[in-house]
């Protein structure tokens, strides 16, 4: 007499004759074991936190997609500081002064431009943007100055005023040391349009920074290995309980086929 308990031989012939349920089980076993090989990866590497949404790294990226155009019209390269305007009263300048934050940071950016008479060195650059521009969000005005004191540096440095909530704080760039050189700064236009041929325009290319990227905490890496392993293994079990409904049910089907077999060959067997 036959087995009908036969798990290997089972599970084959329910493969050959159940395609979409089989690529159903094979889609969750690739994601049990991609969540295992992810948790041992986090594990033992540091991983950034995906939680934090602007970091330095974002923030000089942003500054890499503009061009710093020259205005057409500017007759001094002197820095003009801007002057409140009269309407404002005093109460909102004062308010508006304490939210403001300067940093004068050595960050990785480096300078090209399209101009072959142009000098490199001892270059200071002032525009202001849109935080929208820096993808930051809001409206709000940031201030930006950028000195080059050598040619073909990785490294410069920015002075950026701007609110506080819009800036990433968590991990700050080195400080620039001072200076004993005063350069006046070029006031220039962030443009993102094609510039005329006779039009100076600079160009900022970052570059990224480990060490500014926030990266999860150990405790942040042991809560997600722990959910990663624990989804890992509810997936297993799924697939696992797939496996023995397949063979159960085919072995009931073939039971089920020898019982018909049967009853077709007892009139047989009488006669």
């Amino acid at each position: 007499m036959m087995g009908f308990w036969q798990p290997g031989t089972n599970l084959r012939d329910y493969v050959s004759q159940n395609p979409p349920l089989v690529t159903f089980f094979l889609c969750l076993l690739t994601l049990a074991i991609s969540f295992i090989c992810f948790s041992s990866y986090s594990y033992t590497h540091t991983v950034p936190n995906p939680d934090t949404v602007k970091d330095w790294n974002h923030l000089l990226s942003s500054f890499s997609q503009h061009k710093f155009c020259v205005q057409a019209n500017a007759s001094s390269s002197e820095l003009v500081s801007p002057v409140p305007s009269p309407l404002m009263d005093k109460d909102s300048l004062v308010s508006s002064t304490k939210t403001l934050t300067t940093l004068h940071l050595k960050v990785p950016l480096s300078v090209t431009t399209n101009s072959n008479s142009g000098s490199l060195k001892n270059l200071a650059l002032h525009t202001a943007f849109r935080a929208s521009q820096l993808h930051l969000g809001g409206t709000e005005s940031v201030d930006v100055t950028l000195e080059f004191l050598t040619e073909n540096d990785s490294y410069t440095c920015l002075t950026i005023r701007a609110p506080a909530h819009l800036l990433p704080m968590k991990l700050l760039p080195p400080e620039c040391p001072e200076f004993k050189k005063n350069i006046s700064p070029l006031h220039v236009e962030v443009s993102d349009k094609k510039p005329a041929a006779s039009q100076t325009c600079y160009s900022l290319h970052s570059q990224d920074d480990p060490t500014l990227t926030v990266m999860l905490t150990q405790d942040e890496r042991n809560v997600a290995v722990r959910h990663l392993m624990e989804v890992s293994v509810c997936l297993l079990g799924v697939c696992l309980v797939l496996c023995v409904a397949a063979t159960l049910t085919q072995s009931l089907i073939r039971r089920h086929h020898w019982n018909g077999l049967d009853i077709q060959n007892e009139p047989l067997m009488e006669t």
